[in-house]
């Protein structure tokens, strides 16, 4: 007797194993924020959209600080990619960090890891995929030596 015939359905795929759950110790880059009121949605907590702005502020502060600068001339960094999982709501007012490392390379492009905590919890994960792009032709270009030994030192 075949299992799959049309009488029965197919057996459901198996659920994906869970990621852990990230630490801030986990990151070797790390950026303070506040919880601004205008953050909240009518729900009275921060609103989704709000936790891709702390994501950002996570990456500023790690890829174009002077001092810790991925910059080289010529080229930029885009994203083509965020997925993010929220874990716990946030709400005002509070402080929160945002925890950010490198995670792999690419040709191309390179991926960030990125945690939002607050009191030391971790209220989402993302990840993020960016994309070395030439500034003359607004293409996508290979990752430069001196890009990578920038951040090879915030690889996880």
């Amino acid at each position: 007797m075949n299992d799959q015939s049309p009488d029965r359905p197919a057996a459901p795929a198996p659920k994906p194993a869970a990621r852990p759950v990230p630490r801030l110790a986990d990151y070797p880059h790390r950026v303070a924020e506040i919880i601004r009121f205008g953050d909240l949605d009518p729900q009275g907590h921060v609103n989704q959209a709000v936790f891709l702005t702390y994501f950002e502020s996570g990456r500023v502060a790690m890829f174009r600080n002077p001092d810790l600068s991925i910059g080289v001339p010529g080229v930029t960094f885009v994203m083509v990619r965020m997925e993010v999982d929220y874990m716990k709501e946030l709400c005002w007012p509070g402080n929160i960090e945002v925890g950010t490392g490198v995670t792999e390379f690419g040709r191309s492009s390179f991926k960030a890891a990125q945690a939002i905590f607050h009191n030391g919890l971790c209220a989402a994960a993302g990840r993020a995929t960016l994309v070395c792009m030439d500034l003359t032709t607004r293409k996508a270009t290979p990752l430069p030596d001196a890009a990578l030994e920038r951040l090879g030192k915030w690889k996880i």
